[in-house]
């Protein structure tokens, strides 16, 4: 087993170890974390996830923007080239939790078309680690690094994490990773200076 895959499964079970009262109380923080963020806090269209693995949750965050007359999409799965889409929903869909159940195990929204995450002001996306350089490790999906590898400028990108995914080390990069410009955990918000093109 590789250094990466290791270090996937023990971040994926300590998320797993979460009770739920862990997690509500990691949920509000973070939401206090972003109501300190410039660009969250200026963004009209924000590309949020629903947890489905022990990430973050999002509930009060996409709830906090539904009130502030923010503009939420969702990712789905384009079948044809693995990369995201961002579908616009509204209160009433997510209320009624009108969703479909990807292969992969996550909520998706019910929609055929969805817009490039180049239209999005921030991407809020979930992860297993991140470190000091702002290099983020996904799920090895690579489908947020297909997705973002297209969007140089815009949007902002944001990643949500629980503290112990906040490693104070650097992690291996390859070519396609796409580098976070911020990471907020429950205690702190990161900044990152990304280099145009990562």
């Amino acid at each position: 087993m590789n250094q990466n895959s290791q270090l996937r499964k023990i971040i994926s079970q300590q998320r797993r170890k979460l009770n739920s009262q862990q997690q509500k109380m990691i949920e509000l923080r973070c939401l206090k974390q972003c109501l300190k963020h410039p660009k969250f806090l200026n963004a009209q269209k924000i590309g949020l996830y629903l947890d489905a693995f022990g990430e973050v949750k999002t509930k009060r965050l996409i709830e906090y923007c539904f009130t502030q007359g923010k503009k939420v999409y969702l990712p789905m799965i384009c079948n044809m080239n693995n990369h995201l889409v961002w579908v616009k929903i509204s209160y009433q869909q997510y209320q009624n939790k009108r969703f479909s159940l990807h292969r992969l195990g996550m909520l998706e929204p019910m929609a055929s078309r969805g817009k490039h995450v180049s239209t999005l002001d921030v991407v809020i996306m979930p992860l297993l680690a991140c470190d000091i350089k702002g290099t983020r490790m996904g799920m090895g999906g690579g489908f947020y690094d297909r997705t973002l590898a297209s969007a140089f400028q815009q949007p902002h990108r944001l990643g949500l994490a629980h503290d112990f995914q906040f490693l104070h080390t650097e992690l291996a990069r390859n070519s396609w990773d796409q580098s976070l410009d911020s990471l907020i955990t429950p205690i702190k918000t990161y900044y990152f200076k990304r280099q145009i093109g990562q």
